[in-house]
């Protein structure tokens, strides 16, 4: 009886949890329909945010019927052989002949859609300088000049904004028009932000942007798509993208893995190679690459269930992560997106707005898209190919002389007497501005010795100050500490207080 009794209630629980989900979706299609027939629309914005809107819906739909984790831990299996390759195993790129017939097969993709406010500035990441008065995109545009300049070739550079991004960053690109650089752009989706409460988007005004957000550079494919520039390319002879974020500046063309996607036979493609590294103890909530259903995937940790989260972030048994710099087929992008066969894992991203709206966002990751290509491939590759830059700890880090720069690339000094970066934490208190940051330092300090710095408080630096090993320095609440001129510390804990003026 009581087995009945609990049949029944399940029973009756999941027909409540069908009609309410098709309640939910009769909502939103209402919902849609009246953003759609918003007043202050153009026709042709009318047209890309039904586009995209159709998109949203999907994603939307998907939502509503995950029943759960999409990753069963216990039906991951060990990676296959191959599935992994290693960098140096790669043939080296040809002649210079080949090398200039593969380059023009290429299509150089920056993800461009970010705000720089993780590091307390205002407008898109890429405009702030990082090396000199150079900027993430400075940076890149000199890369791909020298690129071109030396091989006579044309590789372009397309830049994924989104709608926080697109105004300055058209703005900024006039100052290259004189430059040998093809750069083209196209914004991302636009979705609406919904309630956590009632599942429905906060606000049908497609006007008022804070209720609407970029929804993850998973979004590149069908906005690529729908852009128009993927035909464009396609029809130019172009074959692959290089997608990377504008922000990690060890993501710089590679020949040996342009050859090696182009060299594959035809009945045989490489349509996707993810490139991975080995994980540090910086490292360890990346998503990394799994056998999963006989198909290679990408798992991230918002995917992994509390009772797991120790097993993921430990290097015993994923020792590598995607570092999000994809080399992916444009034909078979462009299938997939005819197909509407794109059918990534939601990222559900909650968050309070400005104005107090309790909000869901679904995004998605581009790497996700990896079981969904033929060939599909991760590349083990050397850790410089994997230079983020995402709070200012980072940034001292690429301003020091750890990295030389040339023609717009960063290279480890070859005076680093062991492999690896310095481990870095400057209170975000003090240091997560960037302008802040700034006035801490009269001039950056000699890091080629260093291994971990820990900086709290109210602390300065002098000019050519040098750190060797580890260096702790915590200026407790209403301490001060400045660093004299000149300082060499090595393997020092400094705290209390600690100023020198002149007499």
């Amino acid at each position: 009886f009581e087995v009945a009794v609990l049949a029944s209630i399940t029973a009756v629980n999941s027909q409540k949890m069908l009609l309410g989900r098709q309640d939910a979706r009769e909502d939103l299609a209402k919902e849609v329909k009246d953003i759609l027939q918003s007043k202050n629309l153009t026709e042709g914005r009318r047209k890309e945010l039904s586009k995209e809107l159709e998109g949203f819906t999907r994603l939307f739909d998907r939502f509503l019927s995950d029943k759960g984790p999409s990753i069963n831990w216990d039906k991951i299996e060990p990676l296959p052989e191959g599935a992994i390759r290693a960098y140096d195993s790669l043939p080296l790129s040809g002649d210079e002949a080949t090398i200039k017939l593969q380059l023009q097969k290429l299509v150089i993709v920056k993800l461009n859609g970010g705000l720089g406010t993780s590091m307390g500035c205002t407008g898109p990441k890429s405009l702030i300088a990082v090396r000199g008065e150079n900027t993430f995109l400075d940076l890149t545009v000199q890369q791909i000049e020298l690129l071109n300049n030396k091989y006579g070739v044309d590789v372009p550079l397309l830049l994924m904004d989104s709608f926080n991004t697109d105004e300055d960053t058209k703005k900024i690109l006039r100052k290259y028009h004189a430059l040998n650089v093809r750069i083209e752009t196209f914004n991302q989706s636009c979705y609406p932000r919904i309630s956590r409460e009632s599942l429905m988007p906060i606000s049908n005004d497609p006007d008022e942007m804070s209720a609407w957000y970029p929804p993850g550079h998973g979004d590149f494919y069908e906005a690529f798509y729908n852009s128009g520039l993927l035909k464009k390319f396609l029809d130019e002879g172009r074959e692959y993208v290089f997608i990377s974020n504008i922000d990690n500046l060890g993501a710089t063309i590679d020949n040996s893995i342009l050859n090696h996607v182009l060299s594959q036979p035809t009945d045989k493609p490489c349509e996707f190679v993810a490139e991975v590294t080995d994980k540090t103890r910086a490292d360890v909530k990346g998503g990394t690459l799994i056998q999963y259903e006989g198909k290679l995937r990408l798992l991230e940790i918002a995917q992994v269930e509390r009772d797991h989260v120790d097993e993921f972030t430990s290097v015993n048994k994923f020792k590598i992560f995607n570092t999000n710099n994809l080399w992916i087929n444009m034909k078979a992008i462009n299938r997939l997106a005819e197909q509407k066969a794109f059918n990534l894992e939601i990222i559900r991203n909650e968050k309070t707005t400005d104005s107090g709206h309790r909000v869901i966002q679904l995004e998605t990751a581009a790497a996700a898209a990896i079981k969904h290509f033929e060939g599909a491939v991760g590349i083990n590759v050397p850790r410089r190919r994997f230079l983020p830059v995402k709070m200012t700890s980072d940034l001292l880090l690429v301003m020091s002389n750890l990295y030389h720069l040339q023609n717009g690339a960063l290279s480890m000094s070859p005076k680093r007497q062991f492999p690896g970066v310095p481990l870095v934490k400057l209170g975000q208190d003090r240091f997560k501005k960037v302008k802040d940051f700034l006035r801490r330092f009269a001039n950056i300090p000699d890091l080629l010795l260093l291994d971990h710095l820990t900086v709290s408080g109210d602390v300065t630096f002098g000019k050519n100050v040098v750190l060797k090993g580890t260096v702790i320095i915590i200026a407790h609440h209403g301490e001060r500490i400045d660093i004299p001129a000149g300082s060499v510390l090595e393997n020092k804990i400094v705290s209390g207080n600690l100023r020198i003026v002149d007499h």
